[in-house]
């Protein structure tokens, strides 16, 4: 038969055009950039891998199911087989706060040994449920007033503190209308009323990062984001049931600690303000050391403003409270330089620290003594010292530009970072998050408040994101190098932590968790499987893993990810992008 001349170019074209197709779905997916993820890919049929039954928007998308992984371990495959985490509580489980074994062994809890970190051996592997008619979180602003109330179904604190308005329930939601212990007149009023009492105090400005003890569900950090105050909120995880899990799903920054009998996990001289307003801290205990390690992390001039019964009572226990804080606070040479009461009859103090040595060694007594020298990360599983923390060297006086200027132009007080190095690490990430992270990963960025960088360097990362509505948790892990302290003279916050072990927060909080060549170095150190349990805890239902690494790493990644239903993609064989999901293991048959 013959054949046209036609018919052999229809023949040629078709089968370079499946060529090409070949081509295209067998070479490297990371060679091209990525659409976003749409619910059509992803919206789950019913009976898959959408245990709540809960409603998907657009921005809410779902992986598809995942085939078995075998993790290839170098000299052999291992099945990655996942389990729920077990017991009545494990749906708000955090593996090195709830340890009631180690708790329960514990020969002393005086000084709130129990609320502090036991981290149980080994780091669990397990995935933590999640609470029935669970839903996507409220978006920012409106999650700072209102939160799903099945997310955080805690009722307790609505009752306990219903004559305050810390929280009411309506409906579906639980309502925050900015009250507190000591905002009798709401929290607008309590900020004004501290600006009126010391008006060098200027909001966004002079202050900008600040510490809020004991801060309940966090009303007052999350009032000081729209003075360009970014707030560390923090309070153990006590009777006052999930505040800090509350915080978090308001989108406001917070962290579950407590001063007991270990430092805190920030650098010295950090905290241009720290704030308590009644949060039950004896500060004269063991011989003021409470009141010491605030004193550490506050910055040198930097104010403590402290609001409770003792500063406006004159009843015995109040007094006696009272004249232990005067001698204490003389003791280490903070001046007070206010203390008033507004209409409401709520009163407070506010103190500040000295900006040089002088008048520690001019004291009569020294005692508390000067400390010796620190090392780096010395806060991390650090016992509490009776000492007053050096102040930094050379001009402590100099207090950081204002805000925004110091973002850019720091003078670190505790870390020695050349201008040039700081400016180089500022650019290179500016370009990377303009150019690659907003622009060509599939993230949809209008979904994500809250963001956790695991090993933030100087956060140039948090710095390139600061005009958008979200906030950075920026952590210096402790086998990195300890750069914390230029994160915070910068006007961002972070914490220390050692990624072999679980991370202070309840399970998803975070809608976003980065990080940039470090997880292939984890490895050296850690079990990548525990590693990636624990940001499957972390992480919110559709929210994100962003990886910049090596291409082995994030084979790696996608293989273990792709075992627990996160969607995956990579770009340029250097970034992987992980999407959670709401698929969670089977519940085991009785």
């Amino acid at each position: 038969m013959a054949i046209s001349v036609q018919h052999v170019v229809v023949l040629l074209l078709s089968s370079l055009l499946v060529a090409i197709t070949i081509f295209l779905f067998t070479s490297d997916n990371a060679r091209f950039p990525f659409p976003s993820l749409s619910t059509a890919d992803y919206t789950p049929k019913p009976n898959s891998p959408n245990p709540q039954n809960v409603d998907v928007s657009s921005d809410q998308t779902l992986p598809p199911p995942q085939k078995k992984t075998k993790l290839n371990t170098s000299s052999h495959e291992v099945e990655l087989k996942w389990d729920l985490c077990k017991g009545a509580e494990s749906v708000d489980y955090i593996p090195c706060l709830d340890n009631y074994i180690a708790i329960k062994q514990l020969k002393s809890r005086r000084h709130m040994e129990h609320r502090e970190r036991h981290c149980p051996e080994p780091s669990p592997k397990c995935l933590v449920p999640l609470p029935v008619n669970y839903k996507p979180p409220v978006p920012w602003p409106k999650s700072r007033d209102m939160i799903w109330y099945d997310n955080v179904p805690h009722p307790k604190l609505v009752e306990y503190k219903k004559e305050q308005n810390w929280v009411i329930k309506e409906g579906e939601f639980l309502v925050f209308p900015g009250g507190g212990t000591q905002f009798k007149l709401g929290v607008t009023h309590y900020v004004e009323f501290i600006e009126k009492a010391l008006p060098i105090i200027k909001w966004g400005k002079n202050i900008r990062v600040v510490l809020d003890v004991g801060c309940g569900v966090a009303s007052f950090g999350g009032f000081l984001l729209d003075k360009d105050v970014i707030t560390m909120s923090f309070a153990p995880k006590d009777e006052h049931e999930a505040q800090i899990q509350f915080a978090l799903e308001r989108g406001i920054p917070a962290t579950l600690s407590v001063i007991g009998t270990q430092q805190l996990t920030f650098p010295s001289n950090a905290f241009d303000l720290i704030h308590c307003a009644r949060c039950r801290v004896h500060w004269d205990a063991d011989g003021g050391k409470p009141l010491l390690e605030l004193n550490r992390v506050l910055r040198p001039g930097g104010f403590f403003i402290w609001s409770a019964t003792p500063v406006y009572r004159d009843n015995d226990r109040d007094s006696k409270i009272w004249t232990a804080m005067v001698s204490l606070t003389k003791s280490i040479c903070w001046k007070v330089v206010a203390k008033t009461v507004d209409s409401s009859g709520i009163g407070l103090v506010i103190y500040q620290k000295p900006t040089s040595e002088s008048c520690y060694k001019k004291r009569s007594m020294q005692d508390p003594p000067l400390c010796g020298k620190e090392e780096v990360n010395a806060s991390w599983y650090a016992p509490l010292r009776q000492c007053i923390s050096k102040l930094p060297s050379g001009n402590v006086q100099s207090w950081p530009e204002l805000w925004p200027k110091r973002l850019v132009s720091v003078k670190p007080q505790n870390v020695s970072v050349e201008a040039e190095t700081l400016k180089k690490d500022t650019e290179k990430w500016s370009a990377i998050v303009s150019d690659v992270y907003l622009e060509r990963l599939a993230v949809n960025w209008s979904s994500v408040r809250n963001v956790m960088d695991m090993n933030a360097g100087f956060g140039g990362f948090a710095a390139a994101l600061i005009n958008r509505p979200l906030w950075v948790m920026n952590v210096v892990p402790v086998d990195k190098p300890d750069t914390l302290s230029v994160v915070f003279d910068r006007g961002l916050i972070g914490v220390y932590q050692d990624w072999c072990e679980s991370f202070n927060t309840y399970p998803r909080t975070y809608d976003l968790l980065h990080s940039s060549f470090f997880l292939g170095d984890l490895t050296q150190r850690c079990d990548i499987v525990q590693v990636v349990a624990e940001i499957d805890r972390i992480v919110r239902p559709a929210g994100y893993l962003v990886v910049q690494d090596t291409i082995e790493t994030i084979k790696k990644l996608e293989s273990i990810f792709g075992s627990i239903h996160w969607s995956t993609k990579v770009y340029q064989d250097r970034f992987l992008v992980c999407r959670k999901g709401f698929w969670r293991p089977a519940k085991p048959q009785l």
